[in-house]
């Protein structure tokens, strides 16, 4: 076993992929250390999200908060709204907590211990993994969806996720070398992500085609198995979009817990399942409403979303309730701080 890993590590020595969080294998040997911050953050907004997408955020946010210190000192609302459209928006507001408690508790240093690690808020079992083998090259295993194929395929395991889960960790662990456990996770992923694709894997240029016993038998397309997934509710709801005459926007500021927590956002109905009438909810101001033509269409992980939307230009007061942001100025919100499915609302709005 421990053989394959020497076998992959070769591999990545030379086929790393460059990524602004990432240490190279050249620099790691000429004794540059990768910095916790960086594999943290780029490891949180990884999740459920792909690395083309995640670049340009992680930029955007080692640029204007270069440590964890500076994320923790940060407002809020920059934090969310910088967030904006990466989706997931817990991860967001996990991520300055988790800042803020290292800052705290660990003097603004993440601490090289995998206990100490997951005690952090926001922090579960892969993330913590990660940070201990890539920052701190901790022999610990990394399990996420490109190594859970590689590994279905290696060792032909045919049991279906998640259920396999536990399994394929077994075998993850048995390969992680004491060597270099931080290079070896990032090589597992890149060999997933690169050659080991979900399908058609270009096997004949894998590393490590020779041992795998999906290719051997012929079954590497179809692996991982995994169990079928319900068919995903359909959920319609209402949203309010007024604009005032100096071209301000009324805008609510989300409850902190629940979907698209701590995001601005449009005042709207609750979203519900329902056969034919749409939730309408109560309009924000009292004035003349128009339907936009056009509906929102929008997919989060457990339902499919269907919003109408409302248009109103009014000068009117809103009624104070307990989200209501207020009037927002073009200086103080853009298009590019709301959460994708309200900012489909408001594109909607300009066709």
């Amino acid at each position: 076993m421990r053989d394959l890993s020497k076998e992959l590590l070769d591999w990545y020595d030379v086929h790393a992929r460059a990524m602004p969080w990432r240490t190279p294998p050249a620099d790691k040997r000429a004794g540059v250390r990768p910095d916790p911050y960086a594999v943290w953050l780029s490891e949180v907004m990884l999740q459920q999200t792909t690395v083309a997408a995640v670049t340009a955020y992680f930029n955007r946010f080692t640029m204007r908060w270069p440590t964890v210190a500076d994320l923790a000192a940060a407002e809020d609302g920059d934090v969310m709204a910088e967030w904006a459209g990466l989706g997931y928006y817990a991860r967001a507001r996990n991520l300055l907590k988790c800042a803020r408690a290292v800052v705290a508790e660990h003097g603004g240093a993440f601490p090289a211990d995998h206990a100490a690690l997951l005690m952090l808020p926001g922090i579960g079992p892969y993330t913590a993994a990660a940070l201990s083998s890539i920052a701190f090259d901790l022999p610990h295993a990394v399990l996420d969806g490109n190594v859970e194929r590689v590994m279905a395929r290696i060792y032909d395991e045919h049991t279906p996720l998640p259920a396999a889960k536990p399994i394929l960790m077994t075998h993850a662990e048995a390969l992680t070398p004491d060597a270099r456990p931080g290079d070896y996770a990032q090589a597992v992923m890149d060999l997933g992500a690169t050659i080991c694709t979900p399908k058609s894997p270009a096997c004949g240029i894998c590393p490590w085609s020779d041992p795998c016993l999906a290719r051997q038998r012929g079954t590497a397309p179809e692996l991982p198995r995994k169990t079928p997934k319900k068919a995903k509710p359909v959920r319609h709801g209402t949203v309010y979009i007024a604009r005032r005459s100096d071209g301000a926007y009324l805008l609510e500021r989300r409850p902190d817990r629940g979907l698209l927590g701590g995001m601005l956002g449009w005042p709207g109905s609750d979203w519900v399942d329902v056969s034919l009438d749409r939730p309408e909810g109560t309009p924000p101001v009292n004035a003349q409403w128009s339907k936009v033509q056009g509906e929102v269409r929008h997919t989060f992980t457990h339902f499919h979303l269907i919003l109408t939307v409302m248009l109103s230009d009014t000068d009117q007061k809103p009624d104070a309730g307990p989200n209501t942001a207020g009037y927002m100025t073009k200086t103080e919100f853009g298009p590019s701080d709301l959460p994708t499915v309200m900012r489909k609302a408001f594109d909607l709005t300009r066709h």
